[in-house]
């Protein structure tokens, strides 16, 4: 099996939550599958670029901001293919230019518009575990581009799509998608699955669990999501064809 897992910055915001995801990831890699693994930017790290950018310039141009935004991600899958190797364990961290994910011209909320998957493909047949940075791309004039709100999700279920990854799974602080925000709502129930257009329905109306886009690229393409935690093994939420929802 090919299995793309996504995880968020709270999921690698130190040491020890790096070396957990790189164990969960493991996990698979060890009963013989290949795995992509997609990351964000450490903990809080892209704010804090943010408020270093208005410190010299109040009013930073937007591709300005995507070459400095791009760093938080290019550190995140360095560390994750560190900490694979403190373990003896074949990994490789790709940017998006490395990986060859085309994008629009958009910066700050570009659209993913190709893959090109053999450099990807090629160290998979290594045996190594492959590290992407997710939220970022490169356009036509080769300049990074960065996706926009949940655009690591994106970068992960455009990356299943293209590799026709056989799982996709989304990994963040919270277990899976709740009828309301289980932060506000005490009563709010987790779903065991949801469809996709129910699942958009709940993006565009302000639910941060899954960002439009990705939820859109993955109907478009009938690509499985699961939406998990991190921090523990309780069952996530399959998001997937309405068809196939019970």
């Amino acid at each position: 099996m090919l299995i793309v897992k996504k995880f968020g910055g709270t999921s690698v915001a130190d040491k020890e939550r790096i070396f957990n995801v790189a164990k969960r990831c493991l996990e698979d890699y060890n009963k013989g599958n290949d795995v992509v693994v997609v990351l964000s930017a450490m903990g809080k790290h892209t704010d804090e670029l943010i408020a270093q950018a208005k410190i010299i310039n109040p009013n930073p141009s937007a591709r300005e901001m995507d070459m400095l935004l791009s760093i938080g991600e290019q550190m995140s899958v360095a560390f994750m293919a560190m900490a694979f190797e403190a373990m003896d364990v074949p990994a490789v961290s790709l940017n998006a230019y490395q990986a060859k994910i085309h994008t629009t011209n958009e910066h700050g909320n570009a659209k993913i518009t190709e893959i090109e998957t053999e450099r990807i493909r090629e160290e998979l047949a290594q045996r190594k575990i492959v590290i992407v940075t997710g939220f970022q791309g490169i356009a036509e004039n080769n300049d990074i581009t960065t996706l926009g709100r949940g655009g690591s999700d994106t970068t992960a279920v455009a990356l299943a799509a293209a590799l026709n990854a056989d799982a996709c799974e989304i990994f963040t602080d919270v277990d899976g998608v709740y009828t309301a925000d289980p932060r506000k709502v005490p009563t709010a129930r987790k779903l065991a699955e949801i469809s996709y257009d129910d699942m958009l329905h709940m993006a565009l109306n302000g639910a941060e669990v899954l960002h439009s886009r990705c939820v859109e690229i993955a109907k478009r393409f009938n690509i499985p999501l699961v939406v998990r935690s991190s921090m523990n093994r309780t069952e996530g939420t399959v998001v997937r064809n309405r068809e196939a929802v019970a």
